[in-house]
């Protein structure tokens, strides 16, 4: 199989900037020359992600998760390695070899898109031959051209039908389960996980089926939604139905409407609300805020006005305020008790729909009447309680006008400001991203290595053959290679330096070292960089010394070994 030459992945890192890369993703925040965050790879409450920008990696200080820019894609989208490579290239504005793109397809993978889009096929196959499916639709008023642009179908009854269908060898069945397509009971049993219901595929950002949700068709079944489970494709916590409908039918997307159903979606498409978009069964996360907010500058949340709608606006209230950069606004409308945005939307029509909209609840406003609920401002207490309530959510927001706007804000209710809380030591210290890691009293070798890590640039300085390489000293090895693999991808940055040896016993090592902030300049550590190299050389030299009096002292020296040794005392001695 091909690969996709280092060059071309070395001059995209190099083309990247990997604070705008994460940034977008993640809530960063400047902390002297790199940049800071609570990791979104684990769960944590005072920040240990750091991002160099001049070393271009990431790195948590807590669970220690670290890479480059794609790597980074990889982790947090769950991207494939080519699939990264190709979103990474579309934002710096370069192309993909097409060679490389299409010999470098994961087969694997290939074939767990192809069963789960067969399998959709399958159930809109199964659509068209059902009555009972259809008069269901037809009574929703789900019309011809929703159900296609949609891809909606049908899972039929019994417990084989899929399986029957597409499941005709051992391979196909273990994709089938692997997709989430098939249920397994005590006894060992096989049989599909989706039957007598209206199929919903969820589609991925490049349009590829990763999973299905399935709604009964008779209101007194249950459970009412069924979704596919988690697998390597389809994680509920990080997808949106309906999205990819949505960049179809925009290039530059308006906003977009958080609805809770499916359902909901396709009607707000059916009648010109195509900007609609469901979570899965599951409260906002973070990751949804994320994809939100990479896909349109405003965001409406539509939620039920009884108290579990209430809670899930909280919930996403929780999620977006992180990430409200400015020029990011978010909405909450409420429905009336009994309605969703499908009935509202086929009793009032896009007009209506569209009118609440435009009264919908800012989140300053709903964050505040949210807090002071059961408040009375009138007293000093309830002004307190208030601030306390709201301090540690404003110390949330990213810094900028909208995070001074809303700490004003509750200056003006409560008379307090909203400094953020000092955070509470409750572990050992550990390094803060952004401050040196203090550096142990290094080898020349460490140094040397230490140095390059932060410019690796400075190996095109030296010239191959390298004398100190024959040094017998620790980390002599590892350094030629570093020095090799620059030579041989000059553009090489930190970050994918370090990379290059993930699963080798010196990865570790290599990261601590690209950790650190070295003191001084460029030219400081080139200075250091030669100074070091040049005793090395001398160290090896005197090894080879070593090595021919020891020689001569056992049995003396051939008319070779004389003349090196003559060589050497008088370079020893220039």
């Amino acid at each position: 199989m091909a690969r996709i030459p280092d060059a071309f992945i070395d001059d995209l890192l190099a083309r990247a900037d990997i604070v705008e890369l994460i940034g977008a993703r993640v809530p960063l925040k400047r902390q002297g020359k790199e940049y800071s965050a609570r990791c979104p790879f684990h769960d944590e409450r005072s920040p240990s992600f750091t991002v160099s920008p001049t070393k271009q990696f990431y790195h948590c200080f807590g669970c220690g998760a670290h890479g480059t820019a794609l790597s980074f894609l990889m982790n947090y989208e769950r991207l494939e390695f080519l699939d990264a490579v190709e979103e990474l290239a579309k934002q710096v504005g370069v192309e993909v070899p097409r060679d490389t793109q299409q010999r470098n397809a994961n087969p694997d993978a290939h074939d767990l898109y192809g069963v789960l889009d067969a399998a959709s096929r399958f159930y809109v196959a199964q659509l068209a031959a059902s009555d009972k499916a259809q008069r269901y639709l037809d009574r929703r008023e789900v019309d011809a051209d929703t159900r296609a642009r949609f891809a909606i179908g049908y899972a039929p009854e019994g417990y084989n039908a899929l399986r029957d269908a597409l499941g005709g060898d051992a391979r196909r069945m273990t994709l089938l389960e692997r997709g989430g397509m098939m249920s397994k009971n005590d006894s060992g049993r096989v049989y599909d996980k989706f039957r007598d219901r209206v199929m919903f595929p969820i589609l991925d950002r490049r349009g590829r089926t990763i999973g299905f949700g399935g709604r009964v068709l008779d209101k007194d079944a249950s459970p009412k939604y069924l979704n596919s489970p988690e697998t390597e494709l389809f994680h509920k916590g990080r997808e949106l139905y309906g999205l990819w409908q949505v960049r179809q039918a925009h290039n530059k997307i308006p906003r977009l409407i958080v609805v809770e159903g499916y359902m909901d979606v396709v009607a707000l498409f059916q009648h010109g609300v195509d900007t609609a978009v469901a979570t899965l069964g599951t409260a906002t996360t973070a990751d949804h805020a994320e994809l939100l907010f990479r896909n349109a500058p405003d965001v409406y949340f539509c939620f039920d006005g009884d108290r579990a709608g209430r809670g899930a606006a909280l919930k996403a209230m929780e999620s977006v305020l992180p990430r409200m950069k400015d020029g990011r606004q978010a909405f909450f409308l409420f429905l009336p008790d009994g309605e969703d945005p499908d009935s509202i939307v086929r009793q009032e029509g896009r007009d209506g729909f569209e009118a609440r909209l435009q009264q919908a609840t800012p989140l300053s406003q709903f964050l505040f009447d949210s807090l002071g609920q059961d408040v009375n401002l009138n007293t000093l207490e309830g002004k307190g309680r208030l601030a306390e309530r709201a301090k540690p959510l404003l110390a949330q927001i990213p810094d900028g006008a909208f995070g001074d706007l809303m700490k004003q804000r509750l200056t003006e209710l409560t008379g307090v400001g909203a400094r953020a809380p000092e955070p509470q030591q409750t572990q050992a210290p550990r390094a803060r991203p952004g401050s040196a890691v203090a550096a142990p009293k290094r080898s020349l070798v460490r140094s040397a290595i230490s140095v390059l890590l932060q410019q690796p640039a400075l190996a095109l300085q030296l010239q191959a053959p390298f004398r100190f390489a024959a040094l017998r000293q620790p980390g002599i090895p590892l350094l030629v290679d570093l020095l090799q693999l620059v030579y041989q991808r000059p553009d090489i940055g930190t970050g994918a330096l370090v990379e290059h040896f993930a699963g080798r016993d010196e990865h570790a090592a290599l990261q601590k070292l690209a950790l650190q902030s070295l003191p001084g300049d460029e030219s400081t550590l080139r200075a250091e960089f030669t100074d070091v190299i040049t005793q090395l050389d001398r160290l090896t030299l005197q090894q080879r010394l070593d090595e021919l009096q020891a020689k001569q002292r056992e049995g003396g020296l051939d008319d070779d070994d004389k003349h090196e040794l003559r060589a050497l005392l008088q370079s020893r001695f220039a």
